[in-house]
């Protein structure tokens, strides 16, 4: 079993000249051939150096793993029964799919409010997260699901204004923040601003609070899909040495006289820009905790990455003891807007492992009877069936499901066909739905008859995530419904079997053929 393809990418743009022969171990050509123009990533590496390291081309695309790990959430079964209803009276009259209820309560005095089980994963400040936001944010919003807003958003605003080395004024996370608080819907949802080592210097959560009105403050000890900080790519000078002045790594060196010539020649047309980690310790980050708390934050959470089991067993510790409000804990094999493609692949531990370890140190936990916050899966998470098989392999502790790129992606889609329209080109795989919005976006009438005048002002990004959004909450109800789980809270493990030995192995979940064996039992008589 080849769990990587290591030689060649579509996200590096790379392939490999013999695709039909490749060694499996090294990825490379079985043979390769001198007088070959270098189109795997062995070549490319061989003219364009680290460049080859990332995901291309920058700022119009996201990016995940392409590794196949052994044990994943297709590995298990969604089980249903003809037998009762929980949340809902046993009335096959009432006991109907669409009265499912998705809504929950989340935070430890469950006072915020969503429609779905879903916070949006934390985007950052790459291009394509700003170049989306507006569809991005308005969609989460008419959605009722929560918004994280990524790290670095004040220091790479080129307006922003830094006095003393703290921020007094950014135009573009007032942006990011106000176009979801405006279309924020009857209370639900909230605004989840994350914050890293750059940010906490530069006092954005202050900010935030004081001028914005954000409740939730979201401390980052990292992600699924690289460990290291934050990067993007820069691609003007001046603007890359405005934000090594701000306190961030530039590589190469912006000032450096040789650089700054090779640029302004053309030799190379980008900077990196790196933030950088952290350095974690349980003292200093419930200090941390408590200075937000009296700054005015109502609400605190802790993104945590797939780091090494020790690590995730810190966050759930340090959580408890600071009585947070919620716990992500990312997986590798999510995805990204810049990271490192090898370190996506080969880096940290997969979705099933390391939720199943989740559910294992909370239990540990509340067996001893210590808080745990309310947890949240990411890492991969894409449709309804995911969904729910993240939310029972943690039940009771898992709460919601964090989703980005999938997000995004429909955000991405409903804005590209709105181009089309209004260009007059909409593609025939489109055009068989209509021409116009309300014909193409089968939500867009009734979002049209609760928002009135208003739906004219809804960019057909925010439709296109909103629709999405939709999809996945009816196919939701729907697998509820076939489990007799009308309401979230009743969801549990036994919800889920697991296919092979392995899966259940990893995950203490029963093997498929060892599941209802008591019960079957007293059915059947021993």
């Amino acid at each position: 079993m080849v769990l990587s393809r290591i030689n060649a990418s579509a996200a590096t743009l790379t392939k490999n000249r013999t695709e039909g022969s490749i060694n499996p171990i090294s990825g490379m050509c079985a043979t390769c051939i001198d007088g070959c123009i270098g189109m795997c990533e062995i070549g490319k590496s061989a003219y364009r150096g680290a460049e080859a390291i990332y995901p291309q081309p920058f700022g119009v695309i996201t990016t995940a793993s392409e590794k196949d790990y052994p044990v994943d959430l297709s590995h298990f079964t969604i089980l249903g029964t003809v037998v009762g209803a929980k949340g809902i009276e046993e009335d096959s009259d009432k006991a109907v799919f669409a009265n499912v209820d998705l809504e929950r309560r989340m935070g430890r005095d469950r006072s915020i409010k969503i429609k779905l089980p879903i916070v949006t994963g934390a985007m950052g400040s790459t291009a394509i997260a700003k170049n989306n936001w507006e569809g991005f944010a308005i969609g989460a919003a008419l959605s009722g699901v929560p918004l994280s807003i990524g790290e670095n958003i004040v220091g790479m605003d080129p307006d922003a204004r830094i006095a003393d080395g703290e921020v007094i004024n950014s135009p573009e996370l007032d942006l990011r923040v106000k176009l979801y608080q405006d279309w924020q819907q009857d209370g639900y949802g909230i605004v989840i601003l994350q914050t890293n080592i750059e940010d906490t210097r530069l006092n954005v959560d202050r900010y935030a609070i004081s001028q914005l009105g954000v409740e939730a403050i979201e401390l980052k000890w990292g992600q699924g899909a690289k460990d290291i900080g934050g990067e993007v790519k820069i691609g003007n000078l001046d603007k890359a040495r405005m934000l090594k002045d701000r306190g961030y790594v530039l590589i190469p060196d912006p000032d450096h006289p040789g650089v700054a010539e090779a640029f302004k020649e053309g030799r190379f047309k980008e900077f990196e820009r790196h933030s950088r980690v952290g350095m974690i310790d349980e003292e200093p980050f419930l200090a941390r905790v408590e200075e937000l708390r009296e700054r005015g934050a109502r609400y605190i959470s802790l993104k945590t990455g797939a780091f090494r089991p020790a690590d995730l067993a810190r966050a759930l510790k340090f959580c408890s003891r600071a009585g947070i409000d919620f716990l992500t804990v990312d997986s590798a094999g999510g995805g990204t807007g810049m990271s490192p493609l090898r370190m996506m692949n080969e880096w940290g531990i997969p979705g099933v492992n390391l939720w199943s370890m989740a559910y294992k140190y909370a239990h540990r936990l509340a067996a001893k009877g210590e808080y745990v916050p309310d947890i949240g899966l990411a890492g991969g998470f894409v449709f309804e069936d995911q969904i729910f098989k993240g939310l029972a392999l943690g039940a009771p502790y898992v709460k919601f499901i964090s989703m980005s790129r999938s997000p995004m992606a429909a955000a991405m889609v409903g804005k590209t066909i709105g181009r089309r329209m209004a260009e007059r080109q909409v593609p025939v795989y489109i055009e068989r739905f209509g021409t116009e919005p309300e014909q193409v976006f089968i939500t867009a009438s009734e979002l049209k008859r609760k928002l009135g005048d208003d739906f004219e002002r809804v960019p057909t990004g925010a439709l296109g995530f909103y629709t999405y959004m939709e999809r996945i909450a009816q196919g939701l109800r729907q697998i509820m419904a076939g489990s007799r789980k009308f309401t979230l809270d009743y969801i549990s493990r036994d919800d889920i079997a697991a296919l092979t030995e392995e899966a259940s192995r990893v995950s203490d979940i029963p093997y498929v053929m060892e599941t209802d064996s008591e019960e079957v039992d007293r059915i059947l008589g021993a």
